[in-house]
């Protein structure tokens, strides 16, 4: 069966890159104005937290690469498509994170040996704010097109971008602290909370990727048993499974039905079956379903 959402589907998948592109333009746009910025007023936070935003737009990069590869259809050498190979991008998108996290954290203790003054002007303000209301634009579009499209790299790089708010404003408030006289080894400080984040958004990204590649369970057990008891037609229930990504989840069953049903009876409940699934649980889901036999002397519920 396949998914609602397929990215084998040209059109679908030149929406998700579509959107990579308006993000990566976007993020270019803030690092750029952060590490000029930071560079002019000697900010190493204002620097670092730059390049974090150039990381974002390397992962987009990274993200439109994998997307691509994804949208490649199934062949006899690939049964089950090329999907995994976005998932296989978050995983570049963490190690790039992890990099940069911990040159950042260094960065912000070379900043406690030999600590420089700031020159911060209003226009450093100003573009800060703007950066900001800029990433808050991003997280939400992102996040959105994520979910409406069950991309797995656009959800995750919209909560990594999230994380770039919270940074930023952190940012904001140590340059409007030592404006308003705070001690300058403020600016160190918030560098080293700054990596803290990356590192973290790192964390994230490689937990849910090797997650999902190492088929962690996508549904619960109980949500499925739950359909299914709504059939009366089942009379027992296991080996219950599922694996994959919220654009393509796999989830497979034994059940057992009276043994006398006929073929065509027991086609029509798988079709009924895999019909609820999807309806109450996700419309990329692939479901296979194993049926056996139920005799009433085995009393097996």
């Amino acid at each position: 069966m396949e998914s609602e959402i397929d990215y084998g589907n040209n059109e679908n998948y030149k929406k998700v890159k579509c959107v990579l592109w308006i993000i990566l333009f976007a993020n270019l746009g803030v690092a750029i104005t952060k590490i000029v910025v930071g560079y002019l007023i000697n900010s190493a936070s204002l620097s670092t937290d730059g390049v974090h935003s150039l990381s974002d737009g390397l992962s987009n990069v990274v993200g439109l690469i994998g997307i691509t590869i994804a949208s490649i259809p199934v062949d006899k050498e690939h049964p089950y498509g090329h999907k995994k190979s976005e998932i296989i991008a978050s995983l570049f998108i963490g190690g790039m994170l992890l990099f940069l996290g911990l040159k950042t954290l260094f960065t912000g203790f070379s900043r406690f040996i030999n600590p420089s003054e700031l020159n911060i002007t209003l226009i450093s303000l100003i573009s800060l704010i703007l950066t900001i209301c800029i990433n808050i634009f991003v997280t939400i579009y992102e996040r959105k097109k994520g979910e409406e499209y069950k991309s797995f790299i656009l959800i995750s790089d919209s909560i990594h971008t999230k994380s770039d708010i919270f940074i930023s404003v952190g940012v904001l408030v140590s340059l409007i602290g030592i404006k308003l006289g705070l001690p300058q080894i403020i600016d160190p400080i918030i560098s080293i909370v700054i990596s803290l984040f990356i590192l973290k958004a790192s964390y994230e990204i490689f937990k849910e990727s090797i997650g999902i590649l190492l088929d962690k369970a996508v549904v619960g057990e109980e949500k499925i048993t739950e359909i299914l008891n709504s059939f009366d037609e089942i009379k027992n229930i296991h080996k219950i499974r599922s694996r994959g990504s919220a654009n393509d989840i796999y989830v497979d069953m034994h059940i057992m039905i009276d043994a006398n049903t006929t073929t065509e009876a027991a086609h029509s409940l798988s079709h009924n079956i895999e019909r609820q699934i999807k309806n109450k649980i996700n419309p990329n889901c692939q479901v296979i379903i194993h049926i056996e036999p139920y005799y009433k002397k085995e009393n097996l519920l």
